[in-house]
């Protein structure tokens, strides 16, 4: 079984002042790369869909290995952005670890636990379930059919989710705003 991860960095970060939250430095890199390094040190193979300002993010990126897809319409919200991601997905994915490019804390032992796990699996921390999320591609033409900015949380009722232990609050602390920004640079 071959899991591959999803890195979602197409929106448009309407919430950060001062300009791209992806592009924001943290710890001497962009925080999408901080995802993206998770990823790739996790073994897993990543693909990274772009959307808003997708040449300033991909070159943030540098010369990583990694496949990238362009959502044309992430505009119309994250569900169009993860649509794009899992067409785009090689055929040879059973499963997708769907990752948000603003969660810069992740740790890749986490991500390669997520992927080696059957079925749907989420992180969970202090009770609360967080992301990244996978997906076996059994579940794909349900997240395909989301729409706008809506999540996959209301997909998870009935599913039998494995909840897998995380090491940190990491799951749970995306940078969305400047004082996310802040408080994660306190860190």
């Amino acid at each position: 079984m071959r899991c591959g991860a999803v890195l979602l960095a197409a929106g448009r970060s309407s919430r950060m002042v001062g300009g791209h939250k992806l592009l924001m430095p943290w710890r001497g890199k962009a925080l999408v790369a901080h995802a993206a390094d998770a990823a790739l040190a996790a073994g897993l193979p990543l693909l990274v869909v772009l959307g808003h300002q997708a040449a300033a993010v991909r070159e943030a990126l540098g010369n990583r290995a990694m496949s990238f897809v362009t959502a044309e319409d992430h505009v119309l919200g994250l569900a169009h952005s993860l649509g794009a991601g899992l067409r785009a997905a090689p055929e040879d994915w059973d499963a997708a670890l769907v990752m948000l490019g603003d969660m810069p804390r992740i740790e890749p032992a986490l991500l390669a636990t997520l992927a080696a796990t059957d079925g749907v699996a989420a992180p969970v921390w202090a009770g609360q379930r967080g992301n990244p999320v996978r997906w076996p591609r059994a579940h794909w033409p349900a997240l395909l059919a989301l729409q706008g900015d809506a999540g996959a949380r209301h997909l998870f009722d009935g599913l039998a989710v494995t909840l897998v232990p995380a090491p940190s609050d990491a799951i749970l602390a995306d940078v969305d705003t400047a004082e996310a920004l802040g408080a994660l640079r306190r860190t």
